[in-house]
């Protein structure tokens, strides 16, 4: 994806609810899976869902009454692109001062450190 632009939170919502699922995924599905945690009317989530084919995170077809959507870049490659972004802008700094700035006051449950363990000792090794 060589124009990647970051999503909107919105559009990002949308994604997330479609990666979820073994594509495709229909119209109906990624309404119902809103559910109520949005307000927004069928119209508004086809015009997003065009908006994610215009810029190629999405393709579509129709089949029946029913449109099918099916993901062209999948959750990993678009969270290292948006990652890779991330970590551009934040350069000159070191990891560890990152980590620090992330987690400053917080602390890390024993999943997230054995998950940090493990892959320093495949950095290292």
């Amino acid at each position: 994806m060589a124009d990647f632009k970051r999503l909107p939170d919105t559009e990002f919502e949308l994604m997330r609810i479609i990666w979820q699922h073994k594509p495709p995924v229909t119209t109906a599905r990624i309404i119902q899976e809103l559910g109520d945690s949005v307000n927004w009317k069928p119209q508004t989530v086809l015009t997003m869902l065009v908006r994610l084919i215009e810029k190629g995170f999405l393709s579509s077809e129709r089949v029946g009454k029913e449109r099918n959507y099916t993901p062209i870049i999948s959750e990993s490659e678009y969270m290292s692109l948006e990652t890779g972004e991330f970590m551009f802008r934040y350069r000159g700094n070191s990891i560890g001062s990152l980590v620090k700035t992330m987690y400053d006051g917080k602390d890390l449950t024993e999943e997230e450190l054995t998950e940090l363990k493990k892959w320093l000792k495949e950095k290292e090794g």
